[in-house]
């Protein structure tokens, strides 16, 4: 494949694993590097997050993998560059505008970092620039309503290769509180969905779609589950992200 000036290029060159630990274990959790858009990219990540691609069609801007025993799933994405968003609240920027895109409620900012240069990815000699945030929100999964939202947090990174005016996402999302039955909003009349009857006979809202596979209510720990916790899932995503060929992004 043509490679960019660069070559194969890391975020964090201290971090990232040398070839002969490509595939590792955790706690009952195996991990290793997955090739991303046809391999122009390799992010190293656990093996149980499976391609959704094998299940669904995703954009070809986007990569996404899912855990479904957890409810937890990881999305890489490649965006044109925001020109108008500054580099030092960008990763912000993306995580708000992931909530209003998902119609999220109850949106919170819990943590993120400042501005850093990737020495490691580098393009015509041109750091990356990565910013991180942490954030809470209540959103539905697929066509579910309001009515059905889990609390998630979700982790964002913006990584920014300015001189191929591309913006890259790596989101992770973790579920906190899955959605259990609770009373629909008070119009008879218009009804969004199905209900079921409790046993005083009161209409319940049916619980999220997670509750089937994960259950609902508070979900169980990473760890208690001999599981890497989504955290570490994603700082392992980022520190490892390689571009293996530039020419992914048009570049010459």
């Amino acid at each position: 494949m043509k490679k960019g000036s660069s070559g194969r290029t890391r975020i964090f060159s201290i971090l990232h694993l040398r070839s002969s630990e490509t595939t590792e274990k955790m706690p009952e959790d195996c991990y290793t590097g997955r090739p991303l858009f046809g391999g122009a990219i390799v992010s190293t990540f656990p093996v149980r997050f499976q391609d959704v691609s094998d299940i669904r069609q995703v954009p070809d801007h986007q990569e996404a993998f899912v855990d479904p025993t957890r409810d937890e799933s990881l999305v890489f994405e490649l965006l044109d560059l925001k020109q108008d968003v500054g580099d030092d609240g960008s990763a912000i920027w993306f995580l708000q505008d992931l909530a209003m895109e998902q119609d999220a409620e109850g949106f919170t900012v819990i943590e993120q970092s400042g501005v850093v240069e990737a020495q490691g990815l580098c393009y015509r000699n041109m750091a990356a620039i990565v910013t991180t945030a942490v954030g809470q929100m209540a959103i539905s999964k697929g066509r579910q309503g309001k009515e059905a939202q889990n609390i998630v947090k979700v982790y964002l990174a913006n990584l920014r290769l300015k001189e191929i005016g591309t913006d890259v996402l790596i989101t992770a999302y973790e579920p906190i509180i899955i959605k259990t039955f609770a009373l629909p909003k008070l119009n008879p009349l218009t009804p969004s969905h199905a209900s079921r009857k409790s046993t005083s006979g009161i209409d319940l809202c049916p619980c999220s779609d997670s509750a089937g596979t994960v259950g609902a209510g508070l979900a169980v720990p990473a760890e208690q589950s001999g599981r890497m916790p989504m955290a570490e899932v994603f700082k392992m995503a980022v520190s490892s992200f390689e571009v293996n060929d530039w020419s992914l992004f048009g570049a010459a």
